[in-house]
């Protein structure tokens, strides 16, 4: 990896999570791709129909933390 590069993420590390939220999706975007019309229109329906689930109270949220933990364990017991 080039020199400024690590630079510029060990820097991008130190900012709060919210922030390298929100430079990582600047980063995507500035991407020149062209999107799966077909794609994208699956994944609307999809996040309609968990925003449904949520809304009408058929699925509740899971906090952060516990998926973390959650993850942590899956990872830790898959060694």
């Amino acid at each position: 990896m080039d020199r400024q590069i690590e630079e510029l993420l060990k820097e991008a590390l130190t900012l709060p999570p919210e922030a390298r939220a929100a430079l990582a999706d600047s980063l995507l975007d500035s991407l020149d791709y062209e999107a799966d019309e077909a794609a994208e229109a699956v994944w609307r329906r999809e996040i309609a129909r968990r925003v449904q689930e949520l809304d009408s109270g058929v699925r509740l949220p899971i906090p952060w933390t516990e998926v973390r933990s959650r993850l942590k364990a899956a990872l830790d017991n898959g060694r």
